[in-house]
């Protein structure tokens, strides 16, 4: 996506002109960061809102609450350059019936690797830039576009040797001295038809979950053109996705088999989830997602519209269904707001399953299930904006897996939900504190998984391994094959100079310890300084 298009379109609509006041629905792109500083509102007993399913469409009391973080620590000033800087949107229209804002995203960071063998200087350069249109109290339109070169630690850099992909961002091109460069886009167009009923066309990420991370459908991989249909009956919510993806594993070829490549795979994805808040403290999710290959053996199929019909639990998992040719789950998500600022979360998530196996502790490969428990909390002991999430993860053996990896539970070569894919145990930890305008942020992160010996053995761990490859029917266990045991810890504080679009300074430390089986331990620690701004997500905690 190139930048001009974007100044071509703030030109049109320059010339628009209608009397003030503000657009009554906006978007915003997900971040854990950025969201959980809204669960004062979101978690509350005295609300009983749908938390779940994300990106929101800010509207109503999410709105004013959005309005009022992005209003936060004014500077009073005729100078136009200071209210730019602190203020305002780079360029801002606020008409009776619409509003528009532009602004350069600027992401400038340099680091140092401190503890690792190689003692690089890591460095991020990027040039973004996003824009909002909000037509009056209906329509709502956000993009962003990075142009990014940058020098990663040596675990990021080996990920991304491997995966080919920035992790979350998308396909880079690798240049000398562990340089890489890529570009990342954002779209989404919602409008909202009435209290009841909203559609969303996106190239962007879902999210359905109360933690951090999630075993259902998270915004890990890269974007991917979806459109999403939500629907609300007094306190049910319903939400149904249908994405259009790729896998650059299995890139196209010509029909002739002459070895010309036109570009990645081709996969689908139907998620649907349904929410039910039974009260103001607790609220169950049912989860249902379908995906499959646009060409398999049999040949092109495409979309596949026997998942157009939206109701949910249409095809509800057998007892056996290892011949089918598409990859399912079912999920539940719950919370309970435990106290009136403590919150209990959780997910199971259910692929494959066979009763008599199920129960039988004998480890069978096709019993496929995750878990997840959590708590979250705001305003902790009584102090302002300090917000904290504990987090237990666990996902067994062959979980994600399909026979082919384009029919996985994958997007652009990375997984759909947890980062870490499956065979693994996690726990991990987060506080965030704001006061004026000072941001401080804290992370831990345990893990125990599995990964594979060599390239022709399949432990369980590796999403994109076919599990008609499966070397034990019996006896698998979550953490099998190579043991690693991963220590992660990231500290940050920052200095934000303008809440509209994040404009900071900060700075950071993350270090990192992998002990691995029969091998040295990789060890990383960098600590970095920056001016960033945007909400995007990054996951450096792989």
């Amino acid at each position: 996506m190139k930048f001009h298009y974007f100044f071509v379109f703030v030109s049109l609509v320059l010339f628009t002109t209608m009397p003030n006041v503000k657009a009554q629905v906006k978007n915003q792109p997900y971040s854990y960061q950025h969201y959980q500083k809204y669960d004062e509102l979101l978690y509350s007993p005295d609300t009983r809102m749908h938390t779940a399913t994300k990106p929101f469409l800010f509207k109503e009391d999410l709105l004013v609450k959005y309005d009022s973080i992005q209003s936060l620590n004014q500077v009073n000033s005729d100078n136009i350059f200071m209210r730019k800087i602190f203020n305002e949107h780079l360029v801002e229209i606020y008409k009776e019936d619409h509003s528009f804002y532009l602004d350069f995203l600027p992401d400038f960071v340099i680091g140092k690797e401190m503890i690792g063998a190689d003692k690089r200087t890591t460095w991020l350069n990027t040039r973004g830039v996003q824009v909002g249109l909000n037509i009056k109290d209906k329509f709502t339109f956000y993009a962003n576009a990075f142009e990014n070169q940058g020098v990663f630690p040596n675990y990021l850099t080996d990920y991304i040797e491997r995966a080919g992909v920035i992790p979350g961002q998308g396909n880079t091109k690798h240049l000398s001295n562990n340089k890489k460069d890529w570009m990342y886009a954002t779209a989404n167009l919602a409008y909202d038809f009435s209290e009841y009923f909203q559609a969303t066309l996106a190239y962007d990420k879902n999210h359905i979950g109360d933690g951090y991370r999630s075993l259902l459908l998270s915004d890990f991989s890269s974007n991917y053109a979806h459109l999403k249909f939500t629907g609300k009956i007094g306190n049910v919510q319903y939400t149904s996705i249908w994405a259009y993806m790729n896998d650059p594993r299995n890139p196209r070829i010509d029909s002739l088999n002459s070895g010309g490549r036109f570009g990645d795979g081709i996969k689908w994805g139907a998620f649907q989830y349904l929410d039910y808040n039974a009260t103001n403290r607790l609220s169950i999710g049912f989860f249902q997602a379908v995906v499959w290959a646009n060409r398999n053996e049999a040949g092109h199929r495409g979309f596949d519209f026997n998942y157009v019909n939206p109701i949910i639990f249409l095809r509800p998992v057998e007892s056996n269904n290892s011949t089918s040719p598409d990859k399912m789950f079912l999920g539940l998500n719950t919370k309970y707001k435990v106290w009136d600022n403590i919150t209990a979360y959780g997910q199971f998530l259910l692929g494959e399953f066979t009763a008599k196996e199920f129960f039988g502790g004998d480890g069978y490969a096709h019993n496929k299930w995750g878990a997840q428990l959590g708590v979250k909390g705001f305003n902790i002991f009584k102090v302002q904006n300090l917000n904290f999430l504990a987090e237990y993860n666990v996902v067994r053996p062959y979980t994600y897996q399909h026979f082919v990896s384009i029919s996985n539970y994958s997007n652009n070569g990375e997984p759909l939900a947890h980062p870490r894919g499956a065979n693994f145990r996690e726990l991990l930890g987060m506080a965030n504190y704001s006061w004026d305008r000072l941001d401080f942020s804290i992370q831990g992160v345990y893990s125990r998984y599995g990964t594979d010996p060599d390239n022709l053995t399949n432990m369980g761990g590796d999403i994109f391994q076919s599990y008609r490859t499966i070397p034990n029917m019996h006896g698998n266990f979550i953490g099998q094959g190579v043991r690693n045991d991963l220590y992660y810890a990231d500290v940050k504080a920052a200095y934000v100079l303008n809440p509209k679009y994040n404009l900071r300074f900060e700075v950071g430390y993350a270090q990192r310890y992998n002990k691995i089986e029969g091998s040295s331990t990789e060890k990383s620690g960098v600590i970095s300084f920056g001016l960033r701004s945007s909400f995007r997500n990054f996951y450096g905690d792989i």
